[in-house]
Parts: C-alpha cells; structure tokens; sequence
C-alpha cells in the first residue's frame, strides 16, 4: 500500500497538492497509506476487546442482578477498580502483570509456561476488554431488567430452564435495548485502541508517529491518522444504526373502528 502514495491516481492526487515549509497537506495525505496499513491491527484490538469485554459485561452484569454470594462483592470491587482508574494505567498493569503471574504459576507449579512468546496485543485485549465490561456491563444489566417479566414468567411456565430463558427470551430482547450505547461503546473503544503504542504495539496512532518522527511534520501525521479515525467510526455508527433498525420491534398495527360498508 505504500505504492499508492506514489504511483496510480493518489500519486498524483498527493503531487499536486501544497508543500509549505509551516503546514504541508502533501504530508498529511502521502502520509495516509502507510497508517492504513496499520488498520487491520487496530481493528483486531477493537474486534477482540469488544467480543470478550461484552463477554465479562454479560457476566458481570448476570452476577449483580443475582447478587450470587462470594462473586457479587469480587465483581463489585474489580468494577469499581476499573472505573476509577485510567485505561492507560490498567493497559500497563495487564502489560507488566500477566507475565508476572505466569512466572508465579511456573515457580510455584513447575510449569513451563514460555512468557516471552505471548503477543503484546494479548496484554492489550485484556485490559480493554475488562475496562470495557466495567461500563457495559451496567448498560447491560439495565436492559436484561427491562425485558417485561410477563415474557419471563410465560418461559418459565413453558418449563424452560434459566439458561434457556436467557438464551432464548432476556438476551434477544435486552439487545434491542442495549444496542445504541453498545454501540457508542464499541467507537469509544475503537478511539482507544491507540493506546496500544503504549505496549509496544504498532497500530495507527503509533505508526502516524513513527512517520512524524522522521520528517518532524507531527501535526500533518495526526491529522491524517485524526480523519482516518474519524471515518472508521462513521462506518461504525451507520452499520449500528442498520443493526437498531434490523432489530427494531415493530408497533402492533392498530385495529381501524367505524362502520364497515
């Protein structure tokens, strides 16, 4: 892809634009395939902090309704932990933390579990995913209390067991609830894949830098890396609002009264 700032149509599209000495557009745009080549890695981090975090948020979330003894005060703190402290900080503690207590586990079971082959996205993933299950996980439970109990109670009278009444009747319809700030959700977490750079990952924001470090035009690399983000999430946003309108329950239609001829 790096080609396509100097060859084809966006060659010369990147040619003719202005090079001043304070602000160059040529260096915002030739700068655009290099960090587009970086995508697939943050969308990777976007993808597998979104499935397991709406995976913790679902359990979090069954556990509070239930107020399950011994995991309701675990789920309780470990929220409250996540919420008051930043994303970056739990990006480091997961980054420095997981091989520590994989060489605990070694050290106290003899394990031969090898650290160093574990891929810095792991040690992102997990931080914001569990970061992620803390906010979603109350968006979550909000919309499984909203299902109608009639719903509930006509499943339990069929003889349903509870993990048949979640399946089939209280997670279908808490998704159309949930789903608009999921949504959001999910491009508040697309954003903050960039800090991943931080964990030696080298996703967009990051390569946008590595760019800006060898020519110094720092600013017309974010702005590049600023719009590319910018239409990600605009994608993000269009595809949920096909989702709501898919998963939209239809008013009943209304019985017209009057005399019939």
């Amino acid at each position: 892809m790096n080609t396509l700032a100097t060859t084809g149509w966006y060659g010369r599209f990147v040619a003719v634009l202005p090079d001043g000495q304070l602000f160059s557009w040529r260096a915002v745009f030739d700068a655009v395939p290099s960090i587009l080549e970086q995508m697939p890695i943050t969308l990777g981090l976007t993808a597998g902090g979104a499935v397991f975090g709406l995976l913790l948020a679902l359990f979090f979330a069954i556990v509070k309704i239930n107020r399950t003894k011994i995991l309701y005060p675990i789920q309780a703190l470990v929220v409250s932990f996540l919420r008051g402290t930043p994303i970056l900080v739990q990006l480091m503690l997961s980054y420095y933390g997981i091989p520590l207590l994989l060489k605990a586990l070694n050290q106290k079971y003899g394990l031969d579990l090898n650290v160093n082959n574990i891929p810095a996205s792991v040690f992102a993933i997990t931080a914001f995913a569990f970061n992620e299950a803390a906010y979603t996980s109350e968006t979550i439970r909000a919309a499984i209390q909203a299902v109608n109990s009639g719903e509930i109670e006509a499943a339990k009278s069929l003889g349903m067991t509870s993990a048949q009444i979640y399946r089939r009747v209280i997670i279908p319809n808490a998704a159309v609830v949930a789903t608009p700030t999921l949504i959001n959700t999910l491009i508040g977490l697309t954003k903050g894949t960039s800090l991943a750079f931080n964990a030696g990952i080298v996703e967009m924001f990051a390569q946008a830098q590595i760019l800006g470090g060898r020519d110094y035009r720092y600013f017309e690399r974010f702005i590049s890396v600023a719009l590319i983000y910018w239409l990600v999430n605009i994608v993000i946003e269009n595809i949920g609002r096909l989702l709501e309108k898919k998963m939209a329950i239809p008013a009943p239609e209304q019985v017209k009264g009057g005399r019939h001829d």
